[in-house]
């Protein structure tokens, strides 16, 4: 009998419950409205002067989350240029014979037959 309370415990279904919370909410509050003692003509201009200024919020919401979703993007295509610049100069740098020195380069080509069982040729 405990384990089916710490199973009820573990469950996650706290979003499904506010979510149908948020919208009973709304639902209600709309209702309220459509029932409230007001001529027609007051309450469709009181909804759209309600609707205009969310629109207006939600309108001003989604310009600034663009702006830094863009900003962040432009940041991160700079960071990858220079990693990629970074890259290639490295291995323009060992492609010179930087790396040459030790005697052994490492390569799969090189064995004691002198040919490769992998395939590649450098």
């Amino acid at each position: 009998m405990a384990y089916e309370y710490d199973r009820f415990e573990r469950e996650e279904g706290g979003g499904s419950f506010l979510m149908g919370l948020l919208a009973g909410t709304v639902l209600g509050a709309g209702l309220g409205m459509l029932f409230a003692p007001k001529a027609g003509s007051e309450l469709r201009s009181q909804i759209g002067s309600q609707i205009a200024d969310q629109t207006g919020r939600l309108r001003d919401a989604a310009d600034q989350t663009y702006s830094q979703a863009s900003e962040k993007v432009s940041q991160m295509v700079d960071r990858g240029r220079e990693a990629y610049d970074r890259a290639r100069s490295s291995v323009g740098s060992m492609a010179t014979g930087t790396s040459g020195a030790s005697g052994s380069t490492g390569s799969p080509s090189t064995g004691s037959s002198g040919s490769s069982s992998s395939g590649y040729n450098a």
